[in-house]
């Protein structure tokens, strides 16, 4: 049985909300990355992977120990899809790059990824998770944008469905 969790970094509650719904969606737990282990890692085969972004383009802080935990784990084989808060308006040149950051941290884990997302309709200088044209993820702005957080998640939604 595929297995799917929603795994979160937030620091002000709204990469969690997210969290929460794409796991409502999905019929599956969120879990705060500060609760990760290596047990669960190895107990799901889907993860789903959501941090926002600070700074100069960073993860939110409690995924650098969440992401040394993840690079421990074997992830042959897991199928991985990445979602990611950010603002376009105010960090246009580094917006998403926590998603990036993460992505880079665990690209050559073996893992399948899925759910990249074309980058018409966004507004957005320059960011680390555009890989070959497209978002590595799902690129959210629930700051500037909010009105077009539901339509994106649930087009993401339904595009890695079939892969979970």
């Amino acid at each position: 049985m595929n297995t799917t969790i929603v795994i979160y970094g937030s620091s002000t509650g709204t990469c969690e909300t997210i969290a929460e719904k794409i796991a409502s969606k999905l019929g599956c737990d969120a879990l705060n990355v500060q609760e990760l282990t290596a047990d669960i890692v190895s107990a799901h085969q889907n993860l789903i992977l959501g941090t926002s972004t600070w700074g100069a383009g960073e993860m939110q802080d409690d995924w650098y120990d969440g992401l040394k935990i993840l690079q421990s784990a074997d992830l042959k084989g897991k199928t991985v899809a990445l979602f990611g808060c950010g603002d376009c308006s105010s960090y246009s040149d580094t917006f998403v790059g926590g998603m990036g950051e993460l992505y880079n941290g665990i690209k050559n884990s073996g893992a399948h990824f899925i759910g990249s997302v074309e980058t018409d309709g966004y507004t957005y200088d320059d960011s680390e998770a555009v890989i070959d044209g497209k978002f590595i993820g799902l690129p959210l702005d629930d700051i500037n944008e909010d009105d077009k957080t539901d339509t994106r998640i649930e087009a993401w939604i339904a595009q890695i469905s079939p892969n979970l």
